[in-house]
Formats: C-alpha cells, structure tokens, sequence
C-alpha cells in the first residue's frame, strides 16, 4: 500500500502523506454519508411502525418513471 501511495504522489506531484491525508478525509466522508443514511433508514422504519403510513413500490415507481414526461404525476398518497 505504501508504494502505490508513493508512485501515485509521484504521479501528482504531491506528497506521500498529502494523499493519505486525501484518502482518508474521503473515507470519513463517505462513512459519515452511509452512518446518516443508516440513522435516517432506522428513523422512517420506526415511523413506519408507529404509523403504518406508507406507500407502494408500484405507486413510488409509477410516479418516478412519470419525472421529466409531459405527464408527470404528483407524489403518491399514503396507506395506512
């Protein structure tokens, strides 16, 4: 791993430790992304539970695949 770090520095003109540095901001970045992601899918599961308010696959995909057409459809209503 070292020596790749080093040729792509090389490659860059950059330090070895400038794209370590890169490399791991990056990582926390994305890891803090699917930590949010998860906080956020664990939250409308609980929501979910509570309400029992939800919409359909079916509905949620017919009203995607309508975007940008002449015939775009407003948001799906929810279920109970």
């Amino acid at each position: 791993m070292k020596g790749r770090a080093w040729h792509l520095a090389e490659a860059r003109q950059r330090t070895s430790h400038w794209i370590m540095r890169k490399a791991i901001s990056q990582y926390v970045e994305r890891e803090e992304k699917r930590e949010a992601l998860r906080r956020d899918t664990v939250r409308a599961w609980e929501e979910f539970q509570e309400t029992g308010i939800h919409a359909t696959a079916e509905d949620v995909d017919r009203w995607l695949e309508s975007w940008g057409t002449d015939n775009e459809l407003h948001a799906p209503e929810c279920y109970r």
